[in-house]
């Protein structure tokens, strides 16, 4: 019975939160089939990232270290993964759907004539087989895909679709073992000058616990100051819908949406934010939504768990006087 690997990204040597968000699909997974979750370690000097993917509930950690590793380039990483996944045989190898993940696995799964399917939100098992969701056009469909054939098949899940906090630590650390691999004779043909940010100073507001995101409600830039007190009172980012980052209100590293930052805090508070479908997709799997807008119908409380209806201007400073005084601020 082959296993289910859960890949695990590392960024300077410690696991990403969407590597656990893979954990805990893949213990989903597991759990369906009645199969082994095992996780994968790939990198330079990643001793201690495997040490903390451990204490997490799985099989065993396997782990790749060569100094080709460090930094990321998309040829060792998929001669890596296809030498591990020639060798061991597992049936499902998961990832995190990020911009390193969408660069290489296809490479690997042209390297194993396997089957990808990418960017899923959710999964379950239909006759003893797993059905993934992914989400076509924008968020508008859900379609349900199944493999056809036999593996290895490689499967991206969305950030968000699971919670990191979702993924259940076992009663005693996984055995950790080096999983041998020859990358001498790999050629590394992208050389990395520089790894830099877009923007200056961006936030990366898929690993912050407390969103407050404001829409076209707030009515002008000058207005911002009202839901930037709110976001100071809870500790959390600030955030925003299209409109608001394309009127340069504020930048676009702020945008949540399809085009913009996909994200699943803990909590998510939407102000004046309407709901339009390209957002809905970068929030909904956040842990606690809720929403304040004047509409009733804004399709925003279609997805939130508790909803506001009223003007902003008048609820947005009641509820940043409770947070303060809740807080003793």
């Amino acid at each position: 019975m082959g296993a289910i690997w859960a890949v695990i990204q590392t960024e300077k040597g410690e696991p990403r939160g969407v590597s656990y968000e893979t954990i805990a699909g893949g213990q989903k997974l597991a759990a369906a089939l009645g199969k082994p979750l095992e996780a994968l370690v790939l990198g330079a000097g990643v001793a201690g990232a495997a040490e903390k993917v451990a204490a997490r509930k799985v099989e065993r950690v396997r782990v790749i270290e060569d100094p080709k590793l460090d930094p990321y380039t998309p040829d060792p990483y998929t001669a890596a993964l296809r030498l591990a996944v020639e060798a061991e045989k597992p049936d499902y190898v998961l990832f995190p759907h990020t911009y390193q993940v969408r660069d290489w696995v296809p490479r690997l799964a042209a390297a194993l004539d396997a089957g990808f399917i990418s960017d899923v939100v959710d999964l379950r098992a239909d006759g003893g087989e797993p059905v993934f969701v992914r989400q076509p056009y924008q968020g508008k469909l859900n379609a349900d895909c199944a493999f056809t054939g036999s593996g290895p098949r490689l499967v991206s899940f969305q950030a968000g679709a699971f919670l990191a906090d979702d993924a259940a630590k076992g009663d005693a650390s996984a055995e950790i073992v080096a999983q041998p691999v020859d990358l001498s004779g790999v050629e590394v043909r992208t050389q990395v000058l520089e790894t830099f940010q877009e923007v200056e100073n961006k936030v990366d507001l898929s690993r912050a616990d407390v969103i407050v995101a404001v829409g076209r409600g707030i009515g002008k830039q000058e207005n911002l100051g009202v839901v930037e007190e709110l976001a100071a009172a809870l500790g959390g980012q600030l955030a925003a819908s299209r409109p608001v980052c394309d009127n340069e209100w504020l930048p676009m590293d702020r945008q949540i949406g399809s085009s913009g930052q996909t994200v699943a805090p803990r909590l998510y508070l939407a102000i004046g934010i309407s709901g339009a479908i390209q957002h809905l997709v970068g929030m909904k799997n956040s842990g606690t939504i809720v929403a304040i807008n004047k509409d009733a119908n804004a399709p925003i409380f279609s997805v939130a768990d508790y909803g506001i209806v009223g003007d902003l201007f008048e609820i947005v400073p009641a509820l940043t006087a409770k947070v303060k005084e809740a807080r003793g601020a």
